[in-house]
């Protein structure tokens, strides 16, 4: 109530203010994702550091560069599907140290 005894009414945002909010979150829930597929990257490639490459299908440096590119993907395909977590935590870091400003 206000002091004139009507409802106050909260502050009126404009539809540019509220689509900017929503562009803020998206891309704080992309750089989010980006970050823990890094992350999980780096695991991924630091966990199979001791596994030989298989000589039954030739092994070489042809499937070390291969073997990078899918635990790439194998990182990306488990921050987007919920990772481990520390997507969400990026992404709270990010807004709320966006709403400081």
């Amino acid at each position: 109530m206000s002091t004139d005894g009507t409802a106050a009414l909260p502050p009126a945002t404009s539809p540019a203010a509220s689509a900017a909010s929503g562009d803020l979150a998206a891309t704080a829930h992309k750089t989010g994702e980006d970050f823990e597929a890094f992350f999980l990257s780096q695991v991924f490639e630091n966990m199979f550091s001791g596994v030989d490459a298989d000589p039954v299908f030739g092994g070489g440096q042809g499937e070390t560069v291969y073997r990078s590119l899918l635990l790439q993907q194998y990182s990306k395909v488990a921050a987007r599907s919920g990772g481990i977590g520390i997507a969400d935590a990026v992404q709270r870091e990010i807004l709320r140290t966006q709403e400081a400003k």
